[in-house]
């Protein structure tokens, strides 16, 4: 098993800044890559970012593309979420997320998640 846990959500104006942290922990030599969903209120679940373990690949959905930054510290076994020049429709609950295998684009290779983190972004 992969114990995931995020911190670093928060309340913040649009145009500012906030980043998330996932740090892992259990069974983290199997996991394949890490990935951060979100999900606002009456929308579906999305991809946000998506890394593999090695840092090898990145995947971003368009709307952040620009502005957010998946990266990992395999050292700390820990992923960050920067997000740069936020608007209020990043507002959303984010969710650290692992897979085990499967593509790192798929939300459906995602197994295990963490208790997710509230973003609310004012204008």
């Amino acid at each position: 098993q992969v114990q995931l846990g995020e911190s670093g959500g928060g309340l913040v104006q649009a145009g500012g800044s906030l980043r998330l942290s996932c740090a892992a922990s259990g069974r983290t030599f199997s996991i394949y890559a890490m990935g951060w969903f979100r999900q606002a209120p009456g929308k579906e679940q999305e991809l946000v970012a998506g890394i593999t373990w090695n840092s090898d690949s990145t995947y971003y959905v368009d709307s952040v593309k620009g502005r957010f930054t998946i990266s990992k510290d395999n050292a700390k076994n820990t992923m960050y979420l920067q997000m740069n020049s936020l608007k209020p429709e990043d507002t959303a609950v984010y969710h650290c997320a692992a897979a085990k295998g499967g593509y790192f684009r798929n939300p459906s290779s995602y197994a295990y998640w963490g208790q997710g983190t509230q973003v609310t972004v004012s204008s």
